[in-house]
């Protein structure tokens, strides 16, 4: 069994009202519109059919509900994402092992009602954040709470980049060219993320917080060195800010928090980047994933993400962790 934790669709409703529409912009959301298998079910199935014993987590696709609605119309966009994924997977539960709800999080009140509806009266298997919020750090006070009601729910957190073209890659440029900004913009955000997540204490505070990477944790695993080594000199570059007192507040060093993160396996097909994160987070933290349905063709990231890991040469019980026995534990799964 095959559990791919990482895949992205639109329900009909949402797609019939909010991308079809163009309601979703520009930049990401252009490629949203013009992917086959993402709000087309019979499309979907047609690719899955390759793959034996093999099932789908679904989430929505960027761009985040916060980018593409005011705080007063994000909740309402939640609401139908979640009620629409939650149909898909209570109809199809031979295909898709569950959903992972969408947050309204520029309305964290409105977010955190809404983590208790997905997860008591829909059935989710956790919930999505993306790495920023309309451009605010998610280790903000105000969105707390929602870290708390996850970790307190046992539920993971799948956590996905979000960048941009108007993150210039110069100062001295109003965009950024060539989609650099999803290239290496995404990989960057993610880092961030989980930098500004450990500096801020959260897993001291939430030890039990499962929080799912997408890619492979980006950057983390290439830069071991420089997180590790390098961030347990914190303070030696910084003048005007005490990090080194922060870091004595710190319980451990800064790299073993990194490790407590989940990763996944959606890169591309990149063997050498999926033997360095699993090298890196171990074999108990990486989850299957391919990022469908944005390969290029129909199927190609499934079977390239399966060759990288057919490629390891590790136990056949440890391809099985990564496969469905990591999901299995984390979304509470019997079988």
């Amino acid at each position: 069994m095959k559990i791919d934790l990482f895949t992205h669709f639109f329900p009909k409703r949402f797609a019939d009202e909010f991308v079809r529409s163009g309601v979703v912009g520009s930049d990401i959301g252009k490629r949203v519109q013009n992917v086959a298998t993402i709000a087309d079910l019979d499309a979907r199935f047609r690719v899955m059919d390759e793959f034996d014993e093999y099932r789908q987590v679904l989430s929505m696709p960027a761009p985040p509900l916060e980018v593409i609605a005011s705080a007063g119309k994000s909740p309402l966009l939640a609401r139908i994402a979640n009620d629409g994924l939650a149909e898909v997977v209570a109809k199809y539960p031979d295909r898709f092992a569950g959903f992972v709800a969408s947050m309204p999080m520029n309305n964290p009140d409105a977010a955190l009602q809404e983590i208790e509806r997905a997860i008591s009266q829909l059935g989710a298997a956790g919930v999505m954040f993306f790495t920023n919020v309309a451009g605010k750090p998610l280790d903000l006070p105000e969105f707390w709470p929602l870290f708390e009601e996850a970790a307190r729910r046992d539920v993971p957190i799948w956590l996905h980049p979000a960048r941009g073209a108007d993150s210039s890659d110069y100062h001295s440029e109003p965009k950024s060219k060539y989609e650099i900004w999803w290239t290496f913009g995404w990989p960057y955000e993610t880092s961030v993320a989980m930098a500004r997540m450990v500096f801020s204490g959260m897993f001291d505070r939430l030890p039990g917080v499962k929080i799912i990477t997408h890619h492979m944790g980006a950057m983390i695993p290439y830069f071991e060195g420089r997180v590790g080594y390098g961030w347990d000199q914190l303070g030696s570059r910084t003048s005007g800010e005490d990090y080194a007192a922060l870091l004595r507040s710190l319980k451990k060093r800064p790299i073993d928090y990194f490790r407590m993160f989940y990763a996944d396996t959606a890169l591309f097909g990149a063997q050498a980047a999926t033997k360095c994160g699993l090298d890196f987070f171990g074999i108990d933290r990486v989850v299957f994933a391919s990022d469908v349905p944005f390969e290029p063709q129909p199927g190609l990231y499934i079977r390239e993400t399966i060759r990288c890991i057919e490629s390891l040469g590790i136990p056949a019980s440890e391809r099985e962790q990564i496969y469905s026995g990591n999901a299995k534990r984390l979304l509470h799964l019997r079988s």
